[in-house]
C-alpha cells in the first residue's frame, strides 16, 4: 500500500479519439495511397455536432505524408467505440462494428464485381481503409466524401421526393446486386459466407434491443395521450405490446425475397451530393452496422417511416415504389434474370410490414427531430434505463416548442387509422 502522502499516477482516461493509433493510420495511409507513402504526422479533428450520431463516434484524422517526395494531405473519416461503457450495449457495439467493417472490406467488393460484369456501375458506398475490431477499441477509417461535395440533409425537415428517389434507386441496386451474388452460388446461402449478416441486432433478443423497443412504445402510449383523441392509436400500440417480439421476429427474419439489406437506411446515414442549382444528383449511402439478409421492404418500411414527412410519404408512395422495382429490375435485366417479385408483391410485402413501420417511428421518430441543443448527452448514461428517460425528458420538452415532432409522429397513426391497421 502507497503511503498517504505519495503521488497517485493519474489514470488514464478512454475516449473516443484516442482509440486511433498511428499504426492504424499507417495501415490506411497504405492501402489508399500505396506502400511508398510515407506517414509524417497526424491529428484527430472531431467535426460532427450532436444529433447527427448515436451509436458511435465519428471524428476526422488529418494526415500528412510524402509521396515521391511531394508533401501531402489527406482526411480520414473515422468511426468510434464511443467508449460510454453502458454495459447493456457494450456487446452489440462489438457486433455492430464487425458487420460494418466486413460488409465493407469483405461484401462491397463483391457486390460491384457482379455489378461491373454486367455493365452496371458500383455501389455507392465510401471506400473503407482500415478496420480494428479490438473489443471496447474498435475503429473504422474510410474516405472523406466532403472534397467531393457530400453532405447531411437536415434530419428535421423530412426527406423530399428529389431526396428520397436517390436514395430508393440505390437501394434498389443494393437488393438486386445481392441476388445477382447468391446466383453465383446457390447452395450456399450468403448469411454461410458472409456470416456477419447474422445476428440481426434488433431482433435478436441477445443483442439487448427489445428492451429499447418496449420502453419506447410506452413513451408513445404517454405521448398520445398528451396529444389527445387518439385513444384508438392508445389502444393499438398496448396491444403491439403485447406481441412487438413476435412481430420484430416475423418481418425482420428470413423472406421468400431475401436481399442484402442496409439495416438503418434512414436520413443521417445518407450523404448527397449537389449541383449548382440546390439540386441533389447524388446519393451515398453510409453506416451499415445493421444490415442484415431478409426482405427488401425491410429496408423500404424504415425510410418511409423514419426519415419522411407524412405529406411526402402518403400521397407518393406508389411512385416511390415504382422508383425502387424499376431500378431493382434494370439490374436483373442487364444479368439476364427473372424479376423475384411483381410491383403488386412488392406493395403487398411493403404493406404486411405496416406494423413494423409504426414501430420505427415510435422508435425515431421523436428522438431525431429533436434540436441538437436538446439531443440527449449520451455519455453521461451508465445503463440503458438512463438513456432511455433522458431521451423521454428531452422528447417532452421539444414537443412544446417544436411543432414538427407533433406533425410528423401522429401523421403514421393517421395513416394507420385509414389503412385499417388501428381498429
Amino acid at each position: 500500500m502507497s503511503k498517504p502522502d505519495e503521488e497517485q499516477p493519474a489514470t488514464k482516461v478512454v475516449t473516443p479519439q484516442s482509440l486511433v493509433t498511428e499504426e492504424e493510420v499507417k495501415a490506411a495511409l497504405r492501402l489508399d495511397k500505396g506502400s511508398d507513402a510515407l506517414l509524417k504526422s497526424w491529428s484527430m479533428v472531431y467535426f460532427t455536432k450532436k444529433g447527427d450520431n448515436y451509436a458511435c463516434v465519428v471524428s476526422s484524422v488529418q494526415v500528412q505524408y510524402s509521396l515521391n517526395q511531394e508533401n501531402m494531405e489527406v482526411v480520414y473519416i473515422a468511426k468510434l467505440n464511443p467508449c460510454r461503457h453502458v454495459k447493456d450495449l457494450e456487446g452489440t457495439t462489438s457486433v455492430m462494428f464487425r458487420k460494418e467493417s466486413e460488409f465493407y472490406s469483405n461484401l462491397v467488393p463483391e457486390l460491384n464485381s457482379v455489378l461491373t460484369e454486367v455493365g452496371q456501375k458500383a455501389l455507392r458506398f465510401p471506400k473503407c481503409f482500415h478496420g480494428c475490431m479490438d473489443k471496447t477499441k474498435e475503429v473504422i477509417l474510410l474516405e472523406d466524401l466532403r472534397p467531393q461535395g457530400y453532405q447531411m440533409f437536415d434530419r428535421r425537415r423530412g426527406l423530399d421526393v428529389a431526396h428520397i428517389t436517390l436514395i430508393l434507386k440505390e437501394l434498389g441496386r443494393l437488393h438486386a446486386s445481392s441476388r445477382l451474388l447468391q446466383a453465383k452460388t446457390p447452395d450456399q446461402d450468403l448469411a454461410v459466407t458472409h456470416d456477419f449478416l447474422v445476428p440481426d441486432i434488433v431482433a435478436d433478443e441477445s443483442m439487448g434491443y427489445r428492451d429499447v423497443f418496449h420502453r419506447q412504445l410506452d413513451q408513445s402510449i404517454e405521448l398520445l395521450e398528451r396529444f389527445g383523441g387518439y385513444e384508438r392509436s392508445i389502444a393499438w400500440v398496448k396491444s403491439l405490446k403485447l406481441e412487438f417480439v413476435q412481430l420484430l421476429t416475423k418481418h425482420l427474419g428470413r423472406s421468400k425475397y431475401n436481399v442484402v439489406c442496409h439495416g438503418d437506411c434512414w436520413n443521417n446515414n445518407v450523404l448527397f451530393r449537389y449541383n449548382d442549382d440546390g439540386e441533389p444528383v447524388e446519393v451515398m449511402l453510409l453506416d451499415l452496422q445493421i444490415n442484415r439478409l431478409s426482405s427488401p421492404a425491410t429496408d423500404l418500411i424504415y425510410l418511409m417511416y423514419t426519415s419522411l414527412n407524412g405529406e411526402v410519404r402518403i400521397p407518393y408512395l406508389n411512385t416511390f415504389l415504382d422508383t425502387y422495382y424499376d431500378t431493382f429490375n434494370i439490374v436483373m435485366e442487364a444479368a439476364g434474370m427473372d424479376m423475384i417479385f411483381t410491383r403488386s408483391e412488392l406493395l403487398k410485402e411493403f404493406r404486411s410490414m405496416n406494423g413494423l413501420g409504426a414501430i420505427y417511428a415510435m422508435m425515431v421518430v421523436p428522438f431525431m427531430l429533436l434540436e441538437p441543443e436538446d439531443t440527449p448527452d449520451m455519455d453521461k448514461a451508465e445503463n440503458m434505463e438512463e438513456l432511455l428517460m433522458e431521451v423521454k425528458k428531452k422528447t417532452l420538452i421539444a414537443l412544446d416548442k417544436n411543432p414538427l415532432v407533433k406533425a410528423r409522429f401522429l401523421s403514421v397513426f393517421d395513416e394507420m387509422m385509414d389503412l385499417g391497421l388501428i381498429p
